[in-house]
């Protein structure tokens, strides 16, 4: 599996293998090894203009996602399953909010966005927004089994 990670922001101190390693236990998890996700770690300003651009919305966010065509494949013949892009700053403010350390909080958000890149979509309906909910938790668990997501964003 290819995990392309682009840490574009200085305010938070991010430990890139050791979140990498977190990743692929998660695609490893999704049956995604053979499997290629672009994650970008930004700042509120960047997520702001992406989402206005992309989504219309007008206001930064915690996590974005871009999936590829189903059937996008990189050179090495690996599946392309898109780009998540995450703020570390809303990341930073929610990770207090829910009582998460940032490392936690950065893991759900990634949980989130790699989730719709799989077609997951918490706004289609009740029944999909619980399945995603179950899914987050599962993964969440897999990463961190001794933590519990209670009262987490609706987790």
């Amino acid at each position: 599996m290819d995990i392309l990670l682009r840490n574009a922001q200085r305010l938070h101190k991010v430990d890139s293998r050791k979140y990498k390693k977190q990743v692929q236990t998660l695609l490893e998890t999704l049956d995604r090894e053979n499997s290629e996700l672009s994650l970008l770690l930004t700042r509120d300003k960047t997520i702001w203009q992406l989402n206005r651009d992309y989504r219309g919305k007008d206001s930064p966010t915690d996590v974005l996602s871009f999936p590829q065509d189903e059937e996008a494949v990189n050179e090495s013949g690996k599946q392309m399953l898109g780009d998540v892009v995450i703020s570390v700053e809303t990341a930073a403010r929610q990770a207090r909010e829910h009582n998460l350390s940032f490392e936690e909080e950065l893991i759900l958000l990634t949980i989130h966005g790699l989730l719709h890149l799989l077609g997951y979509d918490h706004e289609r309906s009740r029944d999909d927004a619980r399945i995603m909910k179950r899914e987050t938790r599962r993964l969440f668990q897999t990463v961190y089994p001794k933590r519990r997501l209670t009262g987490v964003g609706g987790f």
